[in-house]
């Protein structure tokens, strides 16, 4: 899983690099925040040590919108500088380490996501490790993607991939991921009878 994880680091990272000034600063799904300040949250938790990152927590009061927050706030850098941390730290450390790389993989792709939706750029992920992202975001309680999936089976039209029971929602691994992580900008791409249901929870 930590290769996984690299890989996706090292190809978040190449993208980054062909992005122009507008676009560092144009919005991106994460509510609120430009794709300067996605990149610095993925960044801001690799530096921390595990006393520091118990010191964010408890500034934000261990609500992960605030302590987020607080991360993008003391990395909102320079694009250079935010694409050399994300270089230097392509095996992730920290908090995204944890887990065997299974954060830095699951986080990273879905923000990865996040900035490429908006700017109309997609990406073709290699399927292993998407098909691992799918099942990772299903055990990760801070992405809730279980709450938005129970009762449906999910199914991936590119991929050999489904989980669950239920009524069916389908389409491509990347929708489906996306739609499960509260995503609604991917919910057209999906359909089936379970489609509905899914709709209303994200």
């Amino acid at each position: 899983m930590l290769a996984l994880a690299v890989a996706e680091r090292t190809d978040f990272a190449d993208f980054l690099e062909t992005l122009t000034p507008r676009e560092w600063d144009a919005p991106s799904l994460c509510e609120r925040w430009t794709v300067r300040e996605v990149v610095a949250h993925v960044v801001s938790y690799d530096e921390l040590s595990w006393r520091g990152t118990a010191k964010r927590f408890a500034r934000g009061r261990f609500a992960s919108g605030r302590v987020n927050q607080l991360g993008v706030a003391e990395y909102a850098r320079d694009s250079r500088e935010l694409i050399g941390l994300l270089r230097a730290h392509r095996r992730p450390s920290g908090l995204p380490a944890a887990f065997g790389g299974m954060i830095a993989l699951v986080d990273g792709m879905i923000h990865h996501q996040d900035i490429r939706r908006p700017l109309g750029l997609p990406r073709d992920i290699p399927h292993e490790r998407l098909r691992t992202a799918l099942r990772l975001a299903l055990l990760a309680p801070p992405i809730r993607a279980f709450v938005r999936a129970r009762g449906l089976t999910l199914v991936a039209t590119d991929l050999d991939w489904s989980r669950g029971s239920g009524p069916e929602v389908r389409g491509r691994g990347e929708a489906l991921l996306m739609a499960v992580a509260g995503r609604a900008d991917a919910l057209g791409e999906l359909s089936g009878p379970g489609q509905p249901l899914l709709a209303e929870r994200v």
